[in-house]
């Protein structure tokens, strides 16, 4: 009998544990998408999450912080996540416009409330980093422009540019989802009202 080398098995890396921080974060996302940014307090905050408040300051110097570190993150994410997606059909515009939704639309049925926080408090932050915020964006919206006039030279950029916009409002229509229909179909039902949308059909 042959015995395998344990040596040359590979072990996929373990997942990152969540930090004391990410939990923090992800409360205060959810308490500002459902209240608004100025019906939630650091002290609710620290009671949902709970801990005290030298301790939630330890993590955030305050609610704006928490914004910043939501929303940053998110939109760098974004772009790089669309970039790599892009990547992989340098010769398929196809197949990376699918991609492309497909990353999308899995972000936002798993980011319901990242997605609701942006829409509503975006304009709450400093100027720097909404600057920021908005420059990633377009960044990652001119990857969906690049692909979609490929996909249909025809389409001057300008107008590629508004229905790729009109696309994210279809997939980031999720946080006014309810549950009646479940997390495969709604997928299903969102990719292709984005794709009909996009190229007709």
């Amino acid at each position: 009998m042959t015995t395998v080398d344990q040596r040359n098995r590979t072990t996929p890396p373990a997942p990152r544990r969540r930090s004391r921080r990410d939990e923090i974060l992800e409360i205060a996302v959810g308490l500002f998408a459902s209240r608004g940014y100025h019906g939630v307090s650091m002290d609710d905050i620290g009671s949902a999450a709970g801990v005290t408040g030298p301790a939630l300051y330890h993590h955030f110097a305050g609610k704006e912080a928490m914004l910043v570190a939501a929303l940053i993150p998110v939109s760098e994410g974004l772009l790089d996540g669309g970039k790599e997606r892009v990547g992989r059909h340098p010769d398929d515009a196809q197949a990376a416009l699918a991609d492309l939704i497909d990353f999308h639309v899995d972000f936002a049925l798993a980011n319901p409330a990242v997605i609701a926080l942006h829409l509503h408090e975006l304009d709450r932050l400093p100027e720097d980093p909404r600057r920021q915020i908005r420059r990633l964006q377009r960044l990652y919206v001119e990857e969906w422009v690049s692909v979609l006039s490929r996909v249909r030279p025809e389409l001057p950029a300008p107008e590629a540019r508004v229905l790729a916009h009109a696309a994210f409002g279809l997939m980031n229509s999720t946080p006014f989802l309810g549950g009646e229909v479940d997390r495969v179909r709604r997928a299903a039902l969102l990719r292709d009202a984005t794709i009909h949308a996009l190229i007709g059909r």
